[in-house]
């Protein structure tokens, strides 16, 4: 996060998670499915093999769009405006989408036994590793952003009126 990020500022924040980890998330996303399914059709049969990964990252790519557009088109202008009647609603939808993250983020951490190669590991299985774990350091932090500093203000608002 950047020094001079105010935290207090909604509308400054949702630019900066926009900008750093939307546009971060939609350039990962597809390298790292693209090694993913290096490794596991170069290693087949290999019992270290994170297999299912592949498609687990194809499904990641499509919903984490899918997220990104409502924050985007809908929530975040909203929060752009300062809020108001209704924003409740789509905070929720964004709340529920960040638990199916996580779940989704439990399911890399089992394939990949914790991101932990095996001996001998290739150059691309080791490429994959490190940027999955780049990739969950971000979504976490985007995540946190959201639930933690972002929502609360507005879900106070909204619970208020």
């Amino acid at each position: 996060m950047t020094e001079s990020l105010r935290l207090d500022d909604p509308a400054a924040l949702t630019r900066h998670i926009e900008f750093r980890y939307h546009a971060r998330h939609r350039e990962q996303l597809p390298t790292l499915a693209a090694l993913a399914e290096k490794v596991e059709t170069g290693h087949f049969g290999d019992d270290n093999v994170p297999e299912g990964l592949t498609d687990l990252l194809q499904r990641m790519i499509g919903a984490l769009e899918v997220h990104m557009k409502k924050e985007e088109l809908i929530l975040f202008p909203k929060i752009r405006k300062g809020g108001g009647p209704g924003i409740g609603i789509p905070i929720a939808v964004m709340r529920a989408d960040h638990d199916d993250h996580s779940r989704d983020v439990a399911e890399i951490h089992r394939l990949t036994g914790g991101l932990s190669k095996p001996d001998g590991a290739c150059r691309t299985w080791a490429d994959l590793y490190a940027g999955l774990g780049e990739f969950l350091s971000d979504l976490a932090e985007h995540i946190r952003l959201e639930n933690d500093v972002l929502f609360p203000p507005f879900e106070t608002e909204a619970a208020n009126v």
